[in-house]
């Protein structure tokens, strides 16, 4: 009598389909309720996440024009969306160091201040203004003028200059419009600002807790 080696108690190995369809569809209803989740939470997050980029920008040039001793000069042009850092290079032509894309302004505004926010004060700054651009920079081999453009000047003394050698203290908003044109922030505990002091060449970064701004760095 030959006997099974196969033991009685012995399970197969595997799934089956019924267990791969309940599997597939728990995933499925997990997807479908995180996603819009995920969605939300990047969109309430555009805002400081482009406050700390420029913050991060201004720096940057401050670091560039105290190591190599010479004036560059930052950007923000609302024509082509995004920021610049330019190497104005003495008496040669600028150069283009650095463009960094930035969010549509649809999802965050940073010409304006948001309607019925008071700005940080201390240290009550004047608002950054936006203009024609008359010195130029780049754009691929072509120099462009006119855009719709902030700038800073760092120096090589870490003070902060406007195109006309004047210091300037500053602040910069960001915030989520309720339409893209609108001065009205979508929720004022997303609105973000930064305060640019031209003597010493500080950036500081705040927050809006729903009264007053209230310096986060």
């Amino acid at each position: 009598m030959i006997k099974s080696s196969r033991n009685p108690l012995e399970k197969k190995l595997g799934f089956s389909i019924v267990e791969l369809l309940v599997v597939l569809v728990v995933i499925a209803i997990m997807a479908a309720i995180s996603i819009p989740y995920i969605a939300n939470f990047k969109k309430l997050y555009k805002t400081e996440d482009q406050a700390l980029k420029i913050s991060d920008l201004l720096r940057e040039a401050n670091q560039l024009a105290l190591s190599k001793r010479r004036t560059f000069r930052f950007e923000i042009d609302l024509t082509d969306n995004s920021a610049l850092i330019i190497d104005e290079k003495g008496s040669a032509a600028d150069v283009l160091v650095k463009r960094v894309p930035l969010e549509l302004p649809k999802d965050v505004r940073v010409d304006t201040i948001p309607y019925s926010v008071s700005k940080p004060n201390p240290p009550n700054y004047s608002d950054a203004a936006f203009a024609a651009d008359t010195l130029g920079h780049l754009v691929g081999s072509t120099t462009v003028t006119g855009h719709s453009i902030w700038s800073a000047r760092f120096r090589s003394d870490g003070s902060i200059v406007s195109p006309a050698d004047v210091p300037i203290n500053a602040n910069l908003y960001f915030y989520p419009p309720t339409t893209p044109t609108s001065t009205i922030a979508r929720n004022v505990g997303e609105v973000r600002a930064l305060t640019i002091s031209g003597g010493g060449g500080a950036v500081r970064y705040w927050k809006y807790n729903g009264s007053s701004f209230v310096a986060s760095q």
